[in-house]
């Protein structure tokens, strides 16, 4: 028999994920819901409209919240744009009035994608960078994520035990010693590590523990469009069976589901000794280890190892 998840490990745990739409946020809302947490789900997209996304995508931060009531959890959908300081306060608002407390913080937040572009466009310097650009990116990765731990930290540390996670790219270690992308683009991601840290020296009093988490190469819907495949089809990306020319590169192999990193955080958050995580940087395979949870397909993949092997191979070649 394969890892199942403890269908109970966060019953009467209330977690918000900010950014639940798509990606790695619906995974870690998913996972979260699979071992029974109460989940608010937030996002710009959704089936009334009444907000505009920076992507033009069909997901909806509904759809979330059913999947994760599917999974066997709570899901609450709530549509909020966490660059909106008065948005966030209201929904903190909400939900201290529903549940006067938040167990699990989940800063997800991105959006910047399609800003980021392709690998046409990485490596352009910053003064051919369109500016207003790179400002958006650096907004809707960081103030969105000041914003929300503004607001929603308070129910966090209403009583011990409380666990805040904020997902980037690439850890600590890694993002210190490779470039990213552009300056726009490692600047978030740096400063989102770092962000981490920070807000766990603060938590740290409150019995709290904040922890920055990066998936690995992740199959987000994005992700699987571009490479012309679907989520139950993945592998033929990677070894097409007509024999025809692969769509994705061979590391794609180590892909994971968005479900993966949320399995990890989920296991995280129901860990009594979860302090231990404190400022901690991490990947998904690294919780996925230490937990022994495993993808949907029952794998345990580690894109960000296999990376260091490979650079450690070609050094010492």
């Amino acid at each position: 028999m394969g890892w199942e998840p403890d269908r109970d490990a966060l019953r009467g745990r209330v977690a918000v994920v900010a950014g639940a739409t798509r990606g790695a946020g619906r995974g870690i809302a998913v996972a979260l819901g699979e071992v029974g947490a109460t989940v608010v789900c937030t996002g710009r997209s959704s089936r009334t409209g009444t907000l505009r996304s920076d992507y033009d995508r069909p997901e909806t931060v509904e759809e979330t919240a059913e999947q994760v009531t599917a999974a066997g959890g709570t899901g609450v959908a709530e549509v909020v744009d966490h660059l909106d300081p008065d948005q966030v306060a209201a929904l903190a608002g909400r939900v201290g009035a529903a549940h006067g407390r938040i167990d699990v913080l989940v800063n997800d937040i991105w959006g910047a994608e399609v800003l980021k572009g392709g690998p046409d466009r990485w490596d352009t310097p910053v003064w051919e960078h369109d500016l207003d650009d790179g400002l958006r990116i650096l907004r809707l990765a960081i103030d969105t994520h000041l914003i929300t731990s503004h607001h929603l930290l308070p129910l966090l540390v209403a009583r011990p035990g409380g666990v805040l996670v904020e997902v980037t790219d690439g850890t600590t270690a890694y993002n210190a010693t490779h470039y990213r992308i552009s300056a726009y683009y490692d600047l978030a991601k740096v400063t989102v590590n770092r962000l981490a840290w920070s807000q766990g020296h603060e938590l740290a009093p409150h019995g709290a523990t904040a922890v920055a988490v990066t998936p690995g190469w992740m199959r987000s819907e994005i992700m699987l469009e571009a490479f012309g495949t679907a989520e139950d089809t993945w592998r033929d990306a990677v070894d097409p069976p007509d024999g025809s020319a692969p769509t994705a590169p061979p590391g794609f192999a180590d892909s994971e589901s968005p479900r993966f990193v949320g399995r990890g955080i989920a296991a995280l958050a129901a860990d009594p000794g979860r302090a231990r995580w404190n400022q901690a940087s991490v990947t998904a395979g690294e919780l996925a280890r230490t937990y022994h949870v495993s993808d949907v397909d029952g794998r345990r993949p580690d894109a960000w190892a296999a990376m260091a092997d490979e650079e450690a191979t070609g050094a010492s070649g």
